[in-house]
């Protein structure tokens, strides 16, 4: 239940409902073998033991797929530039604004970024600047392309397409 509950919560519509099939059916054949045993008070403990494990499970599968995007907003004391010129070089999308904050001015970094590379950005922050300041918050939809663009190899197979490949103009 936990990935299909974040398989729509992260706007997967044909991954979710395949899910929640399987974990219907999952649920009727542990809840067919309680109802056959209701004297039986393993089989309830049995289920609430499945029921937390399904859930831990989730969560732990769920943090090494690293679906979706993230924004992740980085406030600094200290002069960004060497942190801009960084994210430059790695090709990642930012948006830099100057701020007031109550301890003077600051720079507030606006990131938006795959899941799967926040850790890296992280550390390279506390590198840069171990007392900056950042949160992360879920985005749903992003509507361009984030971070490095990946290398594209040639598939294998290539050679043996059926269709011939259209060409550019």
């Amino acid at each position: 239940g936990t990935l299909r509950i974040i398989f729509v919560s992260k706007g997967m519509r044909f991954l979710a409902p395949v899910l929640g099939f399987f974990e219907v059916i999952i649920w009727l054949l542990a809840i067919g073998q309680i109802m056959q045993n209701l004297s039986n008070v393993v089989n309830y403990v049995a289920y609430g033991c499945g029921f937390a494990l399904g859930n831990f499970v989730g969560m732990y599968l769920e943090s090494k797929l690293s679906l979706g995007f993230v924004i992740l907003r980085v406030i600094t004391r200290r002069s960004a530039t060497e942190l801009i010129e960084y994210f430059r070089g790695c090709s990642y999308r930012f948006t830099i604004v100057a701020a007031d904050s109550d301890e003077g001015p600051v720079n507030i970094i606006y990131m938006p970024l795959r899941r799967k590379d926040v850790r890296d950005i992280i550390k390279n922050i506390k590198e840069y600047n171990p007392k900056a300041f950042y949160t992360l918050e879920d985005a749903r939809h992003v509507s361009a392309n984030v971070g490095p663009m990946p290398t594209v190899k040639p598939h294998r197979y290539r050679k043996y397409r059926i269709l011939p490949q259209s060409k550019k103009k």
